[in-house]
């Protein structure tokens, strides 16, 4: 395929795959509402310096990320789109730079083409690209970052070398605004053992400064302008998102050390079975440069995460693009010495995840169904996804060197379509913007809104653009802006609720959105009056109090 008939068969697959879809489901939580409302609420109230999250201070990320959300929902609205588009393009610019990066590396179309679908297709990343979250934000960053830094290195001339360590202070600077000091961390680590390894300390003595440089050129005028706004962000964001994250025995998700390993291959489907063979070809060939430094770039960031307390599935996602390098190159090798095992291997292997996946779906419609006899359309829509991804891997098995490429379909349609076509029951749980939705002209007539759950209050704040929720007895990730002495009145607990709720339907009706959960929070119902007229969807609750 020329780059020409490769650019064309990206920008379908991106509209197509990852576009369109972006508006068939609702958000889910606590993350997308998280970020939609953060966005919207930069917008309406024209704080572009300070995060707050439902009116309140949240001081857990810097400010670039919601930016970027910010401007997405400025450009095509305050709607589902708008809320997940930022993930959408910088997941393609960052899959470009895989591309290019590979290009430069090889001297080869088919591995740069190759690399590009592979990191495009991996679960993980095609799975973020359609989410909104700050991941796949950070990742373009790192991304950007290290092929800086490779290139910094190995430059010729000074005009060169100027310009690819100005681009890896820049990418420095822009993750850093995005997620903080790990956006120095991950290049210096990195940087630091390549030096060694192939002798260039002296070019990063000499050149590292100007990349320092150019980083808090771009990152100082906000640094300081949330300083003199918010004297106590630093000290929170510091020991709280740093120091406590990676360190502290009470580290938020705090996860074994080995807890990467499966990650990356699950991840890394519909691949998986192509990683240890990558990865020894990788090794046998650490004699080039680039090679090495693709080695680096995937086991560097991959020990740091792992060492961390605190883990969740997405920290890994900047070890994607030097895996996807590895994997395309393999993949033309293979083809070029007519070598199919592995390919083979890796098709049945996803035969057998899709049969599998097809046999439990099966044996819970049976035993505990999961869509009721009303749900046949989404029922069927699973079961035509899993048939794609079973029709892909046996494409692959059976011509595995001119067909090697299928699986990558098979993930793109799992994650185009499969949100659209979940069980209402979990849809209700896990994406209660959709039910807010349907009685938001209800809610709209509310005088005070009430939550007890922080990812249901954002998506009533997003879907109402509002941010004065009241949280039930709980506060989460809303502790720190709930404790400032300059905010009363968003907190109540349960044993205070009923008085509370007396007072507050004085001053108009009273919306209430609870999800409730266990047993023990079915006494909750007891609580609302007898003339609430009151909605349910699952564990969805929705009253309105007159």
């Amino acid at each position: 395929m020329t780059p020409r008939r490769a650019a064309l068969a990206l920008g379908a697959v991106f509209a197509l795959f990852f576009l369109v879809p972006l508006g068939l489901h609702g958000l889910w939580i606590p993350d997308e509402s998280r970020y939609a409302q953060i966005g919207q609420e930069m917008l309406r109230s024209g704080d572009w310096i300070a995060p707050h999250f439902l009116g309140l201070r949240y001081f857990e990320k810097p400010i670039g990320g919601y930016w970027l959300i910010a401007l997405s929902e400025a450009v095509f609205g305050e709607n589902l789109f708008g809320a997940r588009f930022a993930s959408a393009l910088v997941t393609l610019l960052t899959t470009l730079l895989v591309y290019g990066f590979a290009q430069r590396l090889w001297r080869d179309a088919r591995t740069a083409i190759a690399a590009a679908l592979v990191f495009l297709s991996c679960a993980l990343v095609a799975g973020q690209a359609g989410y909104s979250n700050l991941d796949p934000q950070f990742n373009l960053w790192v991304t950007l970052g290290m092929v800086a830094l490779y290139f910094a290195f190995e430059s010729g001339s000074r005009a060169s070398r100027l310009r690819w360590w100005a681009v890896l202070g820049l990418a420095c600077g822009l993750g850093f605004l995005t997620k903080g000091f790990l956006a120095f961390a991950l290049p210096v680590l990195v940087a630091l053992p390549y030096a060694l390894w192939q002798g260039r300390w002296r070019v990063l003595l000499a050149w590292g400064p100007l990349a320092v440089g150019v980083a808090l050129l771009v990152c100082l005028p906000w640094a300081l302008a949330v300083h003199w706004r918010e004297p106590d962000f630093w000290n929170f964001f510091f020991w709280n998102e740093h120091v406590r994250r990676f360190a502290s025995a009470t580290a938020q998700h705090m996860r074994p050390w080995w807890f990467f390993v499966p990650i990356v291959f699950a991840g890394a489907l519909p691949w998986a079975a192509l990683l240890p063979p990558a990865l020894r070809l990788a090794w046998s060939q650490r004699g080039e440069r680039a090679t090495a430094f693709v080695l680096l770039w995937f086991a560097v960031p991959f020990v740091f995460f792992s060492l961390s307390k605190g883990k969740l599935p997405t920290y890994i996602l900047p070890c994607f693009a030097p895996l996807a390098l590895g994997v395309g190159r393999f993949v033309v090798q293979a083809r070029s010495q007519r070598s199919a095992r592995a390919l083979r291997v890796n098709g049945a292997l996803n035969l057998l995840i899709g049969a599998g996946a097809v046999a439990g779906l099966v044996w819970l419609q049976l035993h505990d169904p999961l869509y009721s006899a009303g749900e046949g359309s989404r029922l069927a829509l699973v079961v035509a996804v899993l048939g794609v991804w079973l029709l892909c891997a046996a494409l692959q098995c059976w011509q595995p060197l001119r067909h090697w490429a299928a699986p990558a379909f098979g993930v793109w349609t799992f994650f185009a379509l499969v949100p659209a076509a979940l069980p209402l029951a979990l849809v209700h749980n896990k994406m209660p913007d959709q039910f807010i939705l349907a009685h938001r002209d209800a809610l709209r007539g509310a005088h005070t809104l009430v939550s007890d759950d922080v990812g249901t209050a954002a998506a009533l704040a997003w879907r109402l653009a509002r941010t004065d929720v009241v949280m039930l007895d709980t506060q989460g990730e809303l502790a720190y802006g709930l404790s400032q002495p300059d905010v009363q009145g968003r907190y109540v607990t349960r044993a205070d609720f009923p008085a509370w709720l007396a007072q507050a339907r004085r001053n108009g009706p009273v919306g209430i959105v609870l999800r409730l959960g266990d047993a023990e929070e079915e006494p909750l119902l007891a609580l609302l009056p007898p003339d609430a007229r009151v909605h349910r969807a699952g564990r969805l609750v929705i009253a309105i109090v007159p």
